[in-house]
């Protein structure tokens, strides 16, 4: 595809960009001037940019690959978090994609080299990039491999996203699996820069990545509105045993939660243990992948509702709590007719099963109880091992 698009086929992209890309493919015979299969893709591509990276999908001058490479790409607010943890005069990213992170990192570093494989791909971030007027950007169409062995530099920061599909497209979790082998190449990436940034999937088992890499000084678990998006790890020369762990929740108002820990810190917390008290917290998503079962709740002075509930409860409200908070109303049996009692008319209300027999779907089979409401019902088990359901309400 020729870029920058001509002007009709700019027209036609402007006018559809909120339609259904499978009926505009069914109407391309109205359009016989223009590519309209290609254009498709580009709308298709922007429509799914618009959540992530509102900025690029509303920038009618940028052209856009396939709708995976978009998919894949890392969100404005990722990608700023990221850019924030770096530093210095040279950064490479070895695996650029679309482009999304090495755009912020170029606002925080003086030179960034973006390297991906995929020519066609690195071509349309070559002229995106000058869209964007990113002037530090050098856009290298080759392998992280050849790229590293090739380059005369030594870098304050070398990035990578490994790839997480094998060649049937179906997902993988282990860093051996991923493209490139960051296990495999570690030791010239700690030989090429002072400091390495990996970002891997959140499904991958993050002790196994510390044991694995050996080299982790630090890592971030990331989520943006209580859904991890990605675990970073920073790697340095010297072997390292317990980094130091950072639980990030980026949230929807431009706040964020944080909680810190590490593997020592976790092992000596002490739970205490007590009934349903005035106030449940219910810590977020990122500090539970981070590992924080026990630390989060003595760090807070909280009591836990049970050994494998991760709840927590208290008499006092701590609005500083990395997670969510509710004010229990009522402890109830997981009885449908009992809880629907405190719901109203409709019936409604969120749930969550914590520890307990059911699923939310067989919960809400099992009740009759519906989604959405005022009421938040948290179906765990006591201290005496009985399965009870905490009618709460949002405190916070």
């Amino acid at each position: 595809m020729d870029y920058p698009l001509p002007e009709a086929a700019r027209r036609y992209v402007a006018a559809h960009l909120h339609d259904d890309p499978a009926h505009l493919a069914l109407q391309a015979r109205r359009h016989p001037g223009l590519p309209v299969p290609e254009l498709v893709r580009q709308i298709q591509a922007r429509q799914k940019a618009r959540a992530k990276l509102p900025q690029w999908a509303d920038n009618a001058e940028l052209i856009f690959p396939p709708a995976l490479s978009v998919e894949q790409a890392s969100s404005a607010r990722t990608a700023a978090f990221k850019a924030d943890l770096v530093d210095g005069e040279r950064l490479a990213d070895l695996t650029g994609g679309f482009g999304a992170d090495s755009a912020a990192f170029a606002a925080r570093v003086a030179q960034v080299d973006y390297v991906e494989r995929t020519p066609a791909l690195a071509e349309v971030v070559r002229y995106n990039f000058a869209q964007l007027g990113l002037a530090n950007v050098a856009v290298h169409a080759t392998d992280a491999l050849t790229f590293l062995k090739s380059t005369p530099h030594h870098y304050d920061w070398l990035y990578l996203d490994p790839a997480r599909r094998d060649t049937a497209a179906r997902k993988i979790f282990l860093l051996h699996d991923c493209e490139p082998d960051v296990v495999k190449l570690l030791p010239l990436l700690l030989h090429k820069a002072d400091k390495v940034l990996l970002k891997t999937s959140p499904m991958l088992d993050i002790e196994h990545a510390v044991q694995g890499l050996g080299h982790v000084r630090r890592l971030w678990v990331v989520a943006v509105d209580n859904e991890v998006k990605e675990v970073l790890y920073e790697l340095g020369p010297e072997p390292a045993v317990d980094p130091e762990r950072y639980a990030l929740n980026l949230r929807r108002d431009g706040s964020q939660q944080e909680f810190r820990l590490n593997r020592a810190r976790e092992a000596r917390a002490t739970p205490r243990y007590a009934e349903a008290q005035q106030y449940l917290y219910e810590p977020n998503a990122a500090v539970l992948k981070a590992g924080a079962f026990r630390s989060v709740g003595t760090a807070f002075e909280l009591l836990k509702l049970h050994q494998h509930s991760h709840l927590y409860t208290s008499d006092v409200l701590r609005l500083d709590f990395p997670g969510r908070i509710f004010r229990v109303r009522a402890v109830e049996k997981a009885d449908g007719a009992v809880l629907k009692a405190h719901l109203g008319p409709e019936a409604r209300a969120h749930v969550t099963t914590r520890n307990f027999p059911d699923s939310v779907a067989d919960f809400r089979r099992r009740t009759g109880i519906r989604e959405g409401g005022e009421v938040y019902l948290f179906a765990t088990t006591d201290l005496r091992n009985r399965p009870v359901v905490l009618v709460c309400e949002k405190a916070a």
